[in-house]
């Protein structure tokens, strides 16, 4: 396989995972919360979670999912920006970790570093995540919300 083919993202399996990430995502997000609105969980052992609803359209909303575990370096703490398609039912990261504009494919080698298809990894990752914090989710915490 050449260096220089352009990845061609599978577009079913794509939206079968997001899909997936959408029903996970309602599971966890509060049934009634407003634009700013942070709720805070636990999964697992130390594990803490921010889920930030940063805004709302008629069909769409994005949220904000930050791991807010302090003693680990920045680098390791997921991060992520989703937006969920109401219409569609789909749930798909828009950003992540320090990738401000997930792009559909990467030409490869590139500047950056990024992998032929990143976007579609960042699905896969939501999925296992949101898999992880269905399964060993403790509920609720009452920490305060500071950025």
């Amino acid at each position: 396989m050449s260096l220089l083919r352009r990845h061609v993202p599978d577009l079913q399996a794509l939206q079968r995972v997001c899909e997936t990430n959408y029903m996970g995502l309602m599971k966890l997000l509060p049934r009634q919360w407003q634009t700013g609105d942070s709720h805070q969980f636990a999964a697992a052992d130390g594990l803490h979670y921010r889920l930030t609803l940063l805004e709302t359209a008629p069909y769409t909303t994005l949220v904000e999912i930050a791991q807010r575990n302090e003693h680990f370096p920045e680098y390791l703490r997921a991060h992520m920006r989703v937006r969920l398609y109401h219409d569609a039912r789909m749930a798909e990261v828009c950003v992540s970790q320090q990738i401000c504009r997930l792009q559909p494919s990467y030409d490869y080698p590139n500047a950056q570093m990024h992998q032929r298809d990143e976007k579609e990894q960042c699905n896969h990752f939501l999925a296992d995540w949101l898999r992880f914090c269905l399964a060993h989710g403790y509920g609720t915490l009452t920490l305060p919300c500071a950025g």
